[in-house]
């Protein structure tokens, strides 16, 4: 039977909606549950909740927020285990991401509570003496729209550090994990006794999507956006902030290589290799697209990347723990996959590995010989499906890596540091992680990228400048003098 979600969160209370819509199992389309489907009027009554709650809890004493924060994270950690059995039937992930998802989020909020502790500011010298200073100041109501792949994560990333600085937040999370991305934040943030008005959550299904988004973004009183997903409607939202001078953080797609050099350790290459291409099934922005490797060791690495990828065991996450490799999140997301991989053997690629498609459940693909006319190579795949292609020169390889209009992470492995930094500064991505994959992520660093990959950072003392407003303040005691005329 289906779970029932208690409804909307708004001003600190639950609300019924009109209509619901299905929360569906994606390894086998069940019902999961069934989510309130907001309209614009309860989008307008949330609107209208973070605003009044804004004045309160942006003058609450800075401590005081993050002990807030604090609290929250401590609900989450006490109900871990019920967050990673609504991740699995939800959100179709392996039992090991759910429960590194559970872990992780309260270590956000623990930075966010953190971030209140360090410099908001900074005093400036003045030509006349005056006491001159660079302060931050929260903006207001924020948007926070987050995706479905690591729902936890990237909500809380999206919110905590924002609720900190002062800022209120209405949430929308993906239609697809309407509760882990969002109703779950909702029942913490009521246990924890955080105000009304502070954290608002609205779901809505995806018929709806564009008209509740529209809103979030193109209201008056919302001040900021934090929006993570897709390029192609990352755009969109940054087009119409920008449109309404709006601060706007979107962290968008990816198309990350991973450059294995000559004097590579292989196991820890191949190991890299297999959790950045195929952890989640390869649904993660970071995720590993492009398996780059010197040709010198190609005939090496290629056998043992392999084995290790045949080891991962395919089948849905809710029925067997051991299952690693879980459904994609919908047919539209298999379609995009499938679509890849026959456009690629159709150009001349073959399948080293997997390339099997049952329902949503794609084995892990391992693809050689690809080139540069196809989709495989150029778009971003979203999935467990990896080209393996051999290069000459660390120039040949940036330049592969660079090949693509995302910059969002990437992986060199080299027992070379400084070969490996000459290598990174050349790359045009956000982020780059050497001996290791490109997947990678910490509440305090700077996480975003560059190029098509998104603008804007979150993470530690750039979320704090992502959401707050520089204003810049004098104490004149005296020291300027005004013309005599004046």
């Amino acid at each position: 039977m289906a779970n029932t979600l208690k409804g909307l969160y708004i001003g600190g209370q639950w609300v019924r909606t009109a209509t619901q819509f299905d929360d569906l199992n994606p390894s086998d389309g069940s019902v999961w549950a069934t989510a309130p489907n907001a309209s614009l009027t309860e989008t307008a009554m949330a609107i209208g909740a973070a605003q009044e709650a804004f004045p309160k809890w942006a003058a609450l004493p800075f401590q005081e927020r993050s002990h807030f924060m604090i609290k929250v994270a401590s609900v989450i950690e006490r109900r871990k285990n019920d967050f990673v059995e609504a991740l699995r039937y939800e959100g179709g992930g392996w039992i090991g991401k759910g429960m590194f998802e559970a872990g992780y989020v309260p270590e956000v909020f623990h930075a966010a509570a953190a971030s209140n502790y360090a410099s908001i500011g900074e005093v400036m010298p003045s030509e006349h003496g005056k006491f001159s200073l660079a302060v931050r100041r929260p903006m207001g109501v924020i948007t926070c729209i987050s995706p479905w792949n690591f729902p936890g994560v990237l909500t809380a990333r999206g919110i905590a550090f924002a609720l900190a600085a002062g800022n209120t937040v209405i949430l929308k999370p993906s239609e697809e994990t309407p509760y882990t991305g969002g109703l779950f934040f909702a029942e913490a943030f009521e246990e924890a006794g955080v105000p009304a008005g502070v954290l608002n959550v609205i779901t809505c299904s995806r018929e709806r999507v564009q008209a509740i988004g529209d809103e979030l973004v193109d209201h008056h009183a919302i001040k900021g956006i934090s929006f993570t997903g897709s390029t192609a409607v990352g755009r969109v939202i940054a087009a119409r902030a920008g449109a309404h001078l709006k601060k706007a953080c979107v962290e968008l797609g990816g198309k990350d290589a991973l450059i294995v050099c000559d004097d590579a350790d292989l196991d820890r290459a191949t190991s890299a290799a297999n959790f950045g291409s195929f952890m989640h099934q390869g649904q993660i922005c970071m995720s590993v697209e492009k398996v780059l490797v010197h040709e010198k060791i190609f005939d090496q690495f290629l056998p043992e990347f392999i084995r290790r990828a045949k080891a991962l065991k395919v089948g849905d996450p809710t029925r067997d723990a051991a299952n690693i490799i879980g459904p994609l999140i919908n047919d539209r997301q298999v379609a995009r996959v499938k679509d890849q991989i026959d456009d690629a053997v159709a150009k001349g690629a073959t399948i080293a590995l997997g390339g099997g498609v049952n329902g949503r459940f794609v084995e892990p693909t391992i693809l050689l010989n690809v080139t540069r006319d196809m989709k495989v190579y150029k778009d971003e795949t979203f999935g467990p499906v990896v080209p393996v292609i051999p290069f000459a020169t660390d120039e040949e390889a940036i330049a592969m890596a660079n090949d693509t209009e995302y910059g969002l992470s990437s992986g060199i492995i080299t027992r070379d540091e400084s070969r490996a930094l000459s290598i990174a500064n050349r790359l045009e991505t956000g982020m780059c992680h050497v001996n290791c994959s490109s997947v990678n992520d910490e509440p305090h660093v700077p996480f975003g990228g560059s190029k098509a990959s998104g603008m804007g950072r979150h993470g530690g003392r750039w979320s704090q400048e992502t959401f707050t407003e520089t204003r810049w303040i004098t104490l004149d005691r005296g020291g300027r003098p005004f013309p005599p005329q004046f």
